[in-house]
């Protein structure tokens, strides 16, 4: 059981969602997905997936790309007027 209880913490602590600023959230597993590539996430969110983006242009990388397709639709049906 113990691995279990560590799996179930890993997974509500990844997952914990952090407010960065006024337009952008991200979870503890995205932040640290995007410090690992030295992406600066304190910064807008159109900032943040042209700075991803511009990365990805440049080299596929699974993990990044999740976290960009995360971060977009977050942004079209939170920040977009429909």
């Amino acid at each position: 059981m113990n691995n279990i209880d560590e799996l179930i913490n890993k997974t509500i602590n990844d997952n914990k969602i952090n407010r960065i600023n006024d337009n952008l959230y991200l979870t503890n597993e995205q932040i640290e997905i995007l410090k690992r590539y030295n992406i600066n996430y304190n910064t807008t969110i159109n900032e943040l997936i042209y700075e991803i983006e511009d990365i990805l242009n440049e080299e596929y990388i699974e993990d990044l790309d999740r976290v960009s397709k995360s971060i977009s639709e977050f942004n079209y049906y939170h920040n977009t007027n429909k």
